[in-house]
């Protein structure tokens, strides 16, 4: 059988470079190609997937790893990032950390212990570093989904925090809301913190009270906070007339917790939040939500990331890291009352 070895030796250049051509990537002189794809024809030369995979040390299979796969934003951004992939000929493999800074790590060593030519991730928060380091140190090239990790430069797709707040802020402002509390993630999450900080501003720019009781930081893993939101309600005198969720999994629960305790949703606490429900919004279009293009956080995602791994060996450094910045759209529906 002919090997890409045979065909080097006879074109009288390195394996790397054969394995460039068939593959039609790299920089090589139209001289040089055209003498390597002739001389693959003189001895009926077919390509082989594992050769081409060990010269080139790249697989053709791309790794997903998000925090949440229950949540439908992030089933959403898989979708997008598999469909990237697969006009891009790669292919998806996927892992789900649970928003747990451990089962993280484990995914990453096992990553590294594998040969997938990158990384889309979507990471814990900014526990993650040694995490995204250790990516770096191994030279697999990543790319950040809607989370930025502070000390690590790289490409990120984003979605705009602070204005989705701002408008899911005016909006319960406008229908006579004054009164407005915030569950939330835990400030080591990028997203959380920017909700946040749009939320303060949002009412001191309407000269309204921010008590620090009104807010509820919790842990956005996909594990029921449904407690802690009843005892937080509890403890609110008076209660709030208006509650915003930093994602659609909490508002779910938020509103477990008010009905659980015989209250309604709008009429005696009103909830809106980040992210839709997917299909099951479309069944009953009841939340109000600040929606993210969950399909392009995926889809544009894997475009960079595949764009970086064509191009890893002229990495030009941090000025060269594209940041994406995805805006959201405000869907008002029956969930925030109108107060007038």
């Amino acid at each position: 059988m002919v090997t890409i070895y045979d065909i080097a030796k006879k074109a009288n250049v390195s394996a790397m470079t054969v394995s460039r051509v068939i593959n039609n990537k790299g920089r090589i002189s139209e001289k040089t190609r055209s003498k390597v794809k002739r001389i693959m024809e003189e001895l009926n030369y077919v390509p082989n997937e594992m050769a081409r995979s060990l010269v080139l040390r790249e697989t053709q299979v791309l790794f997903l790893l998000v925090t949440d796969i229950t949540n439908p934003f992030f089933t959403t951004l898989a979708r997008g990032a598999e469909d990237a992939a697969n006009k891009l000929g790669y292919r998806v493999l996927f892992g789900n950390s649970d928003e747990s800074l451990e089962k993280e790590r484990e995914y990453i060593d096992t990553i590294l212990k594998s040969r997938v030519d990158g990384v889309l991730v979507a990471p814990a928060g900014d526990g993650s570093l040694p995490h995204l380091e250790s990516l770096r140190a191994h030279s697999v090239p990543f790319v950040l989904l809607d989370r930025e990790v502070p000390g690590i430069g790289s490409d990120v797709v984003l979605g705009d925090s602070r204005e989705g707040t701002r408008m899911l802020m005016e909006h319960m402002m406008g229908l006579g809301h004054k009164e407005i509390a915030l569950v939330n993630g835990t400030p080591d999450v990028s997203s959380a913190r920017l909700r946040a900080t749009a939320y303060k501003e949002a009412l001191k720019l309407n000269d309204l009270p921010a008590p620090a009781e009104r807010i509820l930081e919790l842990g956005y893993a996909p594990r029921s906070s449904l407690a802690r939101i009843g005892e937080w309600l509890d403890g609110l005198q008076p209660l709030p007339t208006a509650i915003l969720c930093g994602n659609n999994m909490m508002a779910i629960q938020t509103i477990q917790a008010i009905r659980k305790k015989g209250l309604r949703v709008p009429e005696d606490i009103s909830v809106c939040c980040f992210d839709d429900l997917g299909p099951v919004g479309e069944i009953d279009p009841f939340l109000t939500v600040a929606a993210q293009q969950a399909y392009q956080f995926g889809y544009k995602g894997m475009q960079l990331l595949t764009g970086r791994i064509a191009d890893k060996e002229n990495e030009d450094g941090e000025d060269a890291w594209t940041r994406i910045l995805l805006p959201a759209e405000l869907v008002v529906r029956r969930s925030v009352a109108d107060l007038h």
